[in-house]
């Protein structure tokens, strides 16, 4: 299924169907402000761990991402001191990608890594589905490197590709090619572990 979503002002009934999938442990293809994002309810372990299958990621090795509305609930899902909250603060919402050590509440499959993406789009669809949600969404991008540019940017096109395997698409106007740029924050100092859309203002 393929919703149409309008970044100004996202229609609350077709939120609320995208929330429905999510909550059922469904799949969503999402706008973000860089590339498309293919994820689940973060916190629904059957969810996550299909994703994982599907983009033959290893949680055990790979960094898992996660998708919050704003920076009030992060403190949750992830241990933030106070430089760091500063920096995030003063680039987020944006496209940036926050390595932080995780907490307790987040499910054991993130904890075997230790560390956790923290994600606050520039994005008000995707910034709403998750405020409604009350959960963070997880998040991957559709980008694969075999692809063509249009199949991870235009939404007809990736539900042509996704769409046995995404059980809603949402359209939100044509894609950005370029990732977030990656902060790893697990040390003393901030480093920028791959450099992608945005400029960190340190």
């Amino acid at each position: 299924m393929i919703v149409k979503l309008y970044n100004e002002n996202p229609n609350p009934r077709e939120i609320e169907k995208v929330i429905s999938v999510l909550r059922d442990g469904g799949i969503v293809i999402y706008p973000t402000d860089t590339l498309y994002g293919m994820g689940c309810d973060a916190l629904n372990v059957r969810a996550v761990e299909k994703i994982c299958e599907l983009k033959g990621i290893n949680p055990q090795k790979s960094n898992l991402s996660i998708i919050c509305n704003d920076l009030s609930v992060i403190s949750e899902y992830a241990k933030v001191t106070t430089p760091v909250f500063k920096l995030m603060k003063r680039n987020l919402p944006g496209p940036f990608t926050f390595i932080l050590p995780t907490t307790s509440s987040l499910p054991k499959i993130y904890k075997n890594k230790k560390t956790v993406g923290i994600r606050v789009p520039d994005n008000n669809i995707i910034r709403e589905i998750v405020a409604q949600l009350g959960n963070p969404v997880l998040s991957t991008s559709v980008k694969d490197e075999n692809d063509e540019i249009e199949y991870t940017t235009d939404p007809e096109l990736i539900h042509e590709k996704w769409g046995e395997i995404a059980d809603i698409v949402i359209d939100g106007g044509f894609g950005d090619i370029e990732p977030s740029t990656v902060v790893d924050c697990t040390s003393d100092e901030p480093e920028i572990i791959r450099q992608g859309k945005g400029t960190l203002n340190f």
